[in-house]
């Protein structure tokens, strides 16, 4: 596997070898002992998933406090466009976010670490979205922020008025609404 640090200090995406021949490919996609070796030693306790259409936008989503999770993201058929957005505020890139294209074709993934809002935008007709997280999760300590925030300034891939969201993303809360306690 090849670890790609990026912009964010903690944020990597990651490359798996994959193997392909006459029947199709294989690859491994997690392996604890390789992921602590590049300094990602989260143990996952907990997979989801889920199937969106074009035009979908889920996010920005995180859990708060001691629920906060780390997660290892990547799509199973389909594209997206994955963001992650740094909401540490005593980090020097409070505020920005690292966004890469995910899909089947390139078996890309993100791990994204604790105390960051997470989103993606389907660019595909449609797309099957997988990941993993290192706590388990918890309603009470549910956080969202609006995926248009003029303050963050997502570029999602898709034209305003094809955006498709839950009303609980629209009318979420904006970037200066963090509290202190994340």
């Amino acid at each position: 596997m090849n670890f790609i640090k990026t912009a964010i200090a903690g944020v990597y995406i990651i490359e798996p070898k994959v193997f392909p021949d006459a029947r199709g490919y294989f690859f491994e996609s997690y392996n604890e002992r390789v992921f602590a070796a590049n300094g990602i030693p989260n143990r996952f306790v907990q997979d989801n998933q889920s199937k969106s259409s074009y035009g979908v936008v889920r996010g920005l989503h995180c859990q708060l406090g001691e629920h906060s999770q780390a997660k290892l993201v990547r799509v199973i058929s389909g594209r997206v466009l994955d963001v992650a957005v740094d909401i540490r505020k005593d980090s020097p890139t409070f505020g920005q976010y690292v966004a890469a294209e995910l899909s089947a074709e390139n078996q890309r993934q993100i791990f994204i670490p604790r105390h960051f809002l997470h989103g993606f935008s389907v660019l595909s007709e449609e797309a099957v979205f997988a990941y993993k997280v290192d706590n388990f999760y918890c309603r009470e300590a549910e956080f969202g922020i609006a995926y248009n925030d003029p303050d963050i300034g997502i570029d999602w891939g898709i034209p305003e008025d094809r955006i498709i969201t839950s009303e609980k993303d629209r009318m979420a809360n904006r970037l200066q609404d963090i509290p202190d306690e994340r």
